[in-house]
């Protein structure tokens, strides 16, 4: 199986403008995670971007860019059009272009589902132990059942805990704080771009939400690697740790 690593990257950002190019330890944003990316068991690896700053940074280190339309809605819309570029790939990675720090052994766990026969769509999470993050709806939850398929993605904690005080909820079942990096079929990302919004997603914001709507099951696996350092705003490159730039 061919498999194609697509890092959407657009300039606009409301918290964060021209985040790709930021500098981080002499380097651009987008030059790290290109880097992390390659290190991974992929066939290539691409940057598609709506910028020409962001075009001409990628190639003018060595990488592969990829220039894409403008208004696309998400990165996986941006994938897909990545996809229809390029030569003929059997699936796609999806990783985020602001993940300068991404373990690559994340990106082979969940290249390593897509390569299933009997998996459309792969996704990762991780245990949630902060207590603060259960509320946080900007720290997505994911609940699967015991074949690992995804039940729902949401910004609000689940399972609700019934009979306990929520402060108590963590001592008193799992919660799984989701991943965003997607690994998908190539037919099934072309389906799945071609789906208008739903019901769940235009609630909750989120798109994997109208996959499961539609019926798509999402394969979802509970990964041990070191958690990235996110950057969403120009006040988190001052905590990158000095250990991370080395």
């Amino acid at each position: 199986m061919k498999i194609l690593g697509v890092v959407p990257a657009r300039y606009g950002s409301t918290r964060f403008p021209g985040k790709p190019l930021a500098m981080i330890g002499g380097k651009t944003m987008i030059r790290r995670t290109y880097e992390q990316v390659l290190k991974a068991s992929l066939d290539a690896v691409v940057v598609a971007t709506d910028d020409r700053r962001i075009f001409d940074e990628v190639c003018g280190f060595g990488g592969q860019a990829l220039m894409t339309r403008t208004d696309h809605q998400s990165g996986t819309d941006r994938c897909r059009e990545a996809l229809d570029c390029m030569e003929n790939y059997d699936a796609v990675v999806n990783i985020q272009g602001d993940e300068p720090f991404i373990a690559p052994s994340r990106i082979d766990e969940v290249a390593a589902l897509i390569r299933r026969d009997d998996t459309a769509i792969a996704t990762l999470a991780e245990p949630i132990s902060d207590p603060s993050h259960l509320e946080n709806p900007n720290v997505v939850k994911v609940v699967f059942d015991v074949n690992g398929l995804a039940l729902y993605f949401s910004r609000h904690p689940l399972p609700y805990v019934r009979g306990a005080d929520p402060g108590q909820w963590l001592q008193t079942t799992d919660y799984y704080r989701h991943i965003g990096l997607y690994a998908y079929k190539a037919s099934v990302l072309r389906a799945i771009t071609a789906l208008p919004p739903g019901r769940l997603e235009r609630a909750e914001s989120l798109e994997q939400l109208r996959w499961l709507e539609n019926g798509y099951a999402v394969r979802v696996a509970v990964t041990e690697a070191c958690p990235s350092i996110a950057i969403d705003t120009p006040q988190d490159l001052l905590s990158i740790p000095q250990e991370a730039l080395l």
